[in-house]
C-alpha cells in the first residue's frame, strides 16, 4: 500500500487550474471555495468600489456570506500586519487581489502578488504583512464563517531579504 497522500503525488492544487471545479452559487468543498475567490476576483466591479484604506488599522468588509461561510476583503497599508493568529474551527481561502502581502508560519515566509493564492485548514498558524511599499487588497472566505482568531506568542519564519 502506498502512503503518499494525493496531495503528495499530484502537488499543489492551486497550480493546476484545470483541476479547479467552477464555483457553484453555495460552494461545498475546497476547490469550489477557491474557484469562488477567483471568480470575485476577477470581477473587479463586485470589490473594488469598496476598498477603502486605513492608515490606523487594517480595514475589513464583509463581502459576502452563503450557507456556513463568508467572504471578507480586506486592505493593507504598508506595514500593516495581521499579527500571528490562527482561525479557530474555520478553513480559509486567501486570494491577494491588488499589491503584494508576506505570509509568515513557523516554517516559511512566502512572497504573495497580486493573483496568489493560500489553502488553510482549522489551526493553521501564520501572519500576513504588507512589507512592501504599496497598498494591498485581499479577499478571504472562510468556512464555517471566521467567529474567532485567536493570536498566537510564537515567533515565524524571519523575514527574507533580497537585494
Amino acid at each position: 500500500m502506498n502512503s503518499d497522500s494525493d496531495l503528495q503525488i499530484a502537488g499543489d492544487i492551486l497550480e493546476v487550474p484545470h483541476l479547479l471545479q467552477p464555483p457553484r452559487e453555495h460552494p461545498a468543498t475546497v476547490s469550489e471555495f477557491v474557484g469562488l475567490a477567483r471568480s470575485i476576483a476577477a470581477d473587479r466591479s463586485q470589490w473594488e468600489h469598496l476598498v477603502h484604506y486605513d492608515a490606523t488599522s487594517r480595514w475589513y468588509h464583509r463581502l459576502r456570506t452563503g450557507p456556513g461561510y463568508e467572504v471578507w476583503l480586506l486592505s493593507w497599508v504598508p506595514g500593516q500586519g495581521s499579527g500571528l493568529h490562527d482561525h479557530g474551527r474555520s478553513s480559509g481561502v486567501l486570494t491577494v487581489l491588488e499589491g503584494a502581502l508576506t505570509e509568515r508560519t513557523e516554517r516559511d515566509t512566502r512572497a504573495l502578488g497580486a493573483g496568489s493564492q493560500r489553502v488553510f485548514a482549522p489551526g493553521y498558524i501564520h501572519e500576513v504583512v504588507n512589507d512592501s511599499l504599496e497598498p494591498a487588497v485581499s479577499l478571504h472566505v472562510y468556512y464555517p464563517g471566521l467567529t474567532e482568531m485567536p493570536m498566537h506568542s510564537a515567533q515565524c519564519a524571519p523575514a527574507v531579504v533580497t537585494a
